[in-house]
């Protein structure tokens, strides 16, 4: 008996806690809209909830893991659920470059330069995409692009060493030649 009634005890009190969840998750989608004229600053109740966000944030954890078939996963839905995120975009470009899927990148850069034009980032992530190709033409070609328009960004400047040290190995001095 005493049993039973522990048991009936955790069933009202989820269910009370589910009605809880799911009054805060509609609350977060369904903010109230300020009045004309009304205060600027924005209270935290009133921002709002956008589940695309959330396919974003897991594929950019799971690529910085590693894990880039998952975050293509995650990616693809971000895209599907927000088309205009070029975030998502950006991301699932550089998830198809590690699953060596290059038509697909190619593909996904072209909807992100759409989306926000040729950015530092998306110049950077093309140039990377044609050194993992073996095109290191492009590569420098996308490389300086990017470093044209941000000299100081570390990133730019590490791929770019990164370029050089790949040029350097691949390249042989006229006297070693069969």
């Amino acid at each position: 008996m005493r049993r039973l009634i522990m048991m009936l005890t955790c069933c009202w009190l989820g269910i009370g806690l589910a009605g809880c969840d799911y009054t805060v998750r509609e609350a977060a989608i369904v903010a109230p809209v300020d009045p004309p004229g009304g205060d600027p600053v924005q209270e935290p109740t009133d921002v709002k909830y956008y589940p695309s966000d959330e396919p974003v944030r897991l594929g950019l954890e799971q690529f910085n893991r590693g894990n880039y078939g998952i975050a293509n996963r995650y990616f693809r839905d971000g895209v599907e659920k927000a088309p205009k995120d070029l975030t998502a975009w950006t991301g699932l470009a550089a998830s198809y470059d590690r699953l060596h899927r290059f038509d697909l990148a190619d593909q996904a850069y072209a909807q992100a330069i759409r989306l926000g034009g040729e950015t530092v980032q998306i110049l950077n992530d093309q140039g990377y995409s044609y050194m993992l190709r073996g095109n290191l033409s492009a590569a420098r070609r996308k490389f300086e692009k990017a470093y044209s328009l941000d000299p100081t960004n570390p990133v730019i400047v590490n791929n770019l060493e990164l370029l050089n040290g790949s040029r350097r190995f691949i390249e042989r001095p006229p006297n070693n030649q069969p």
